[in-house]
């Protein structure tokens, strides 16, 4: 009898062992996840479909590609016979595989890039059979699905809601080039890991804030001025306190900020031990592009004022300030920084950005920010939707058919 009870006893024990196992398996998948696998999903889906329709439209279109577009539709399709995955290649995407396949050893001379993104292909495309150029592909669409989450999460902590949240990825997948954060480019990377550098900001684990600031500023130049609005962040969250003892209590909590920086003296010291040269960056930058630093507000009036192409897309950095600007918050001064200096920086560049200008206007998000706080009436919200998805379809459409220079 006695061991009768303990066998049902055991068997109890297992059976509701057994019951919360099956309770764990069975529990939904935690949010936001299925919003935002759904919300990537969908976009990534649509963005094919309608990319292999625009393309197909243009075939045996006389003229097309045009001459200045046809070294890149070849080596287009030397990457793959797969019209869905070769046309997220496209001149500096093409750069960057060039990058993640140049041998390590004996010279090296290109210097025009910064290097963490070719260089997370090569363990990646060993792994894939020495495929690096769909590793590059999968970098991109992680960080792009690694974005939403982080977006999500840090929109939950500054606009206080869910919808909220939701509206701003759905926003961030919406923002006119877009559809750049699935190309073979280093956007989606950057945004990626400034959204949860933020994120983390918030929620006051500066460690991890600072190295994932390490490897921003390796993934972008631009990367090592984030290190300025990070600390309105620290600022803000101790009552824009100063004074020495505040200062001192700011360098104890917010030292690991001084990592952005080490990220991007890494890449000049890589600079110097294989080109000889700490600023082989930059020189490279003059040699190539044309570019020199100078004051962005000239170089803003004068595409305004220039060719319609260039006044087009420099009106869209217009529009970015000026959203910023009307959607300013004192609690959000960090994110609004952070925007201006991502327009201001890649306009510094000199009129040689003009025709990069669309795509590094991606990497200001709080643009969605002030999108999904105005956005709250339901009316607004699909008007909103409405546009930026036809807006955004257009620029999709010209970067496929031969106007790829207007975009990138």
């Amino acid at each position: 009898m006695h061991r009768w009870r303990s066998g049902a006893a055991a068997l109890a024990a297992r059976t509701a062992t057994a019951g919360r196992s099956g309770t764990r398996l069975a529990r939904p998948v935690p949010e936001p996840w299925p919003y935002v696998i759904g919300l990537f999903l969908g976009a990534k889906v649509l963005l094919t479909l309608l990319g292999l329709l625009a393309l197909h439209a243009w075939d045996g279109i006389p003229g097309a590609p045009p001459p200045d577009e046809a070294l890149m539709w070849a080596q287009q399709r030397e990457i793959s016979g797969h019209r869905w995955i070769s046309f997220w290649f496209a001149w500096d995407a093409l750069l960057y595989l060039r990058l993640s396949e140049l041998p390590l050893t004996g010279p090296w001379r290109d210097f025009g890039f910064p290097l963490l993104y070719p260089f997370l292909a090569r363990p990646l495309g060993a792994v894939l059979g020495g495929d690096n150029a769909l590793a590059l592909l999968v970098i991109s669409n992680v960080a792009f699905l690694l974005a939403l989450f982080y977006g999500y999460r840090l929109a939950e902590l500054l606009l206080g809601d869910a919808d909220a949240a939701r509206r701003f990825t759905r926003y961030l997948v919406l923002l006119p080039t877009a559809f750049l954060f699935q190309a073979a480019l280093t956007e989606s990377l950057f945004v990626c890991l400034a959204l949860a550098a933020f994120y983390y900001a918030e929620r006051r684990r500066w460690l991890l804030v600072g190295v994932l600031g390490y490897f921003l500023a390796m993934s972008r130049s631009v990367g090592l001025l984030v290190a300025l609005p990070l600390a309105l962040v620290l600022l803000r969250q101790h009552d824009w306190r100063l004074g020495p003892r505040a200062l001192l209590g700011y360098l104890r909590i917010g030292w690991p900020l001084l990592l952005l920086p080490a990220g991007w003296f890494t890449f000049m010291a890589y600079c110097r031990w294989r080109g000889g040269d700490w600023f082989a960056y930059q020189h490279a930058q003059e040699t190539g592009w044309g570019i020199r630093v100078q004051n962005p507000v000239p170089v803003l009036l004068h595409g305004l004022a220039g060719e319609p192409r260039d006044a087009a897309r420099v009106w869209f950095a217009v529009a970015v300030l000026v959203v910023l600007a009307a959607g300013f918050r004192r609690r959000e001064l960090p994110y609004l920084v952070y925007g201006v200096l991502m327009v201001l920086v890649p306009l510094s560049m000199g009129p040689a950005v003009y025709k990069s200008l669309l795509r590094y206007l991606l990497a200001a998000f709080p643009v969605a920010l002030v999108l999904a706080r105005w956005a709250r009436r339901a009316s607004v919200d699909v008007w909103l939707t409405a546009t930026l998805a036809v807006v955004q379809g257009a620029l999709f459409v010209l970067w496929l058919s031969y106007w790829t220079h207007m975009i990138i």
